[in-house]
């Protein structure tokens, strides 16, 4: 395996998927998606509070120096492929299993666009959040920044929660790479982030089911601990 990321993090395993990751979010996105589909994969922890991901050989992988990335040694037509962008790897795993994303076009395209929501709407949104909420932006005396995403998580939220009234799953009966996208996100708003009561989650009472079926899966279960040690 000649790419420069094996240099700094060399393969045990380099028949299997590679992935390089943290327990973040974005990170569990792909771990719970690998266990989800039974893929062999090997993984390695990239310290991010250390600056790992701007690493000289993990910037050969992603260059946005950004978790999570994979490269796959069995990639499309058997040739390698190096990913990045964890709503493109997660594309990436359902085209290659065929697992976890409708075949018919239009639930197909369905799925993919509340991946998108998550990519560019909750994932963001609630991370702001995070940050006015509990991190560095917390000390701001002037709330207006942390009210305006906690008032945006919620209506986000508020968005999910009528897509899901009725529904086992974003996609209806079928748990899909939407699913797996957000679950992590909601559950670090709601615990690491510890932002439930500013968003009055209370309020989203098919959000909170929702996110419990999730949770009580073995694969997710799995993919939260990938990484984090």
């Amino acid at each position: 395996m000649t790419h420069p990321i094996f240099a700094r993090w060399p393969a045990e395993h380099p028949d299997r998927l590679q992935l390089f990751g943290a327990p973040t979010p974005n990170g569990v996105k792909v771990s719970i998606m690998l266990e989800e589909c039974g893929l062999p994969y090997e993984a390695h922890r990239i310290d991010i509070m250390a600056n790992e991901s701007h690493d000289p050989a993990f910037l050969a992988l992603n260059p946005n120096g950004k978790i999570p990335a994979i490269y796959d040694p069995d990639g499309p037509g058997g040739t390698p492929l190096a990913l990045f962008e964890s709503g493109a790897i997660l594309l990436y795993l359902a085209d290659k299993t065929g697992r976890f994303l409708p075949a018919d076009p239009g639930r197909r395209y369905e799925a993919i666009q509340w991946l998108m929501w998550q990519m560019g709407g909750a994932g963001p949104m609630f991370g702001q959040l995070g940050f006015f909420h509990k991190f560095a932006g917390r000390g701001y005396e002037d709330k207006r920044p942390r009210d305006r995403y906690a008032a945006e998580s919620a209506r986000l939220l508020g968005v999910l929660d009528g897509r899901l009234d009725g529904r086992t799953w974003i996609m209806d009966d079928d748990y899909s790479i939407a699913d797996i996208a957000l679950l992590g996100w909601v559950r670090n708003l709601i615990g690491f982030y510890d932002a439930a009561e500013i968003v009055g989650f209370e309020r989203f009472g098919h959000v909170q089911a929702w996110l419990e079926r999730g949770l009580a899966r073995p694969a997710v279960q799995r993919g939260l601990l990938v990484c984090s040690t």
